[in-house]
């Protein structure tokens, strides 16, 4: 999930009060002729008309806008006929002054529609490119009952640092995998690429998750330092913090890893209780380089009815204008009855009020219901 992108709301929005909207520059255009043929000799609106155009290119496109000037040239030409000054200098000049001004808004209307049309083109390969590397969880795997939200920091963007993905195992279980890379623009979305496609090439082939951290912390480092050279390579700090669940289906428990990541939140009977493990191990990325071959498990309570809360730090470190916190656990305790996709909006409306619409960071959050086998 994402900010509605402003140019698709632009595009809506013209689509749809634009037939209403041609009602201003008509009534102006009709206006200014009958009061300036009724006014005394001595008042002229005439040039009042080359507002229909310009008004015009605000809602319309471009051949209404040649349409409103072509209409406006012809009301200045009427009225010049109806008062007997045609041929004067002050009306020949306002005409070809309404001439050039509704050109000039034509030509305005061709070079926005044609930027518009470009921008479309790429927000719709850049939606694309969304739909594969950050794919939509599945609603539903095993007995699990599953929902998530992203919410980038910029505006326009609908992919950052933070990721999730979901998988399969033949021993019918779920494996999750949710985490934040370091930093942001293209770098970071690369090594979310990286790690989101290592989890999905691995997360049903490797027998146990220990396994699966060692082989995304080894693809990790390998291909964020295959291009680099000695120099670069020392002062590598590409990482990612992440944490990698297993849930199997008839088994009322959570298997967990945490690599530097905020714990999860287990919500029961409206009572929250952090999932902090004994032991958090170093960020994908580093287990490698200190020597960390070995990851330890952790093991919790995850009974029918039972909701789990994944998420990254952009959602508990999202201050206000006052830099108040904005309190993640108060909140999500209060929703823990609700359907995840109804948490999830219910979250998303608060945080982003919380924030006045302004994120610092990418926030994501994957609600997970354990239901009935």
């Amino acid at each position: 999930m994402a900010f509605r992108p402003w140019l698709d709301s632009r595009r809506s929005w013209r689509q749809g009060h634009a037939p209403a909207l041609v009602v201003i520059p008509l009534g102006l255009i009709v206006t200014v002729c009958v009061v300036d043929v009724l006014a005394p000799p001595d008042v002229h609106l005439g040039p009042l008309l080359v507002a229909a155009p310009a008004i015009t290119v605000a809602f319309a496109g471009a051949r209404v806008t040649a349409l409103m000037g072509a209409l406006a040239v012809l009301a200045q030409v009427l009225i010049g006929v109806l008062r007997g000054a045609l041929t004067t200098a002050n009306v020949q000049a306002q005409i070809a002054a309404l001439v050039v001004v509704s050109a000039v808004c034509v030509v305005l209307c061709v070079v926005r529609d044609r930027r518009e049309r470009q921008l479309h083109r790429v927000r719709s390969v850049a939606e694309a490119a969304q739909s594969v590397l950050l794919r939509p969880l599945p609603a539903h795997t095993g007995a699990l009952r599953i929902a998530g939200l992203y919410l980038p920091a910029e505006e326009e963007a609908d992919l950052g640092g933070d990721l999730y993905a979901v998988a399969r195992t033949a021993d019918h279980s779920t494996r999750l995998l949710i985490g934040d890379v370091r930093g942001n623009g293209l770098a970071a979305i690369n090594n979310a690429a990286l790690l989101l496609g290592a989890f999905r090439a691995a997360a049903h082939r490797q027998a146990t998750l220990p396994r699966l951290a060692v082989h995304l912390d080894a693809a990790f480092r390998w291909d964020t330092a295959q291009w680099r050279s000695p120099a670069e390579q020392d002062n590598d700090e590409d990482f990612a913090t992440a944490i990698l669940l297993d849930i199997p289906d008839h088994d009322p428990v959570v298997h967990l890893i945490s690599c530097g990541h905020p714990p999860p939140l287990l919500l029961r009977n409206a009572h929250l209780v952090p999932l902090v493990p004994e032991v958090s191990h170093l960020p994908i990325g580093f287990g490698g380089v200190f020597g960390a071959g070995t990851y330890d498990v952790q093991t919790f309570s995850f009974e029918v009815g039972d909701v789990l809360l994944l998420y990254t730090d952009g959602v508990i470190e999202a201050r206000n204008a006052e830099g108040v916190f904005y309190p993640f656990t108060e909140r999500a305790s209060q929703w823990a009855k609700d359907d995840p996709d109804e948490l999830l909006r219910l979250l998303q409306d608060d945080l982003l009020a919380h924030v006045h619409d302004h994120l610092s960071d990418d926030a994501a959050v994957v609600v997970i219901r354990r239901l009935a086998a």
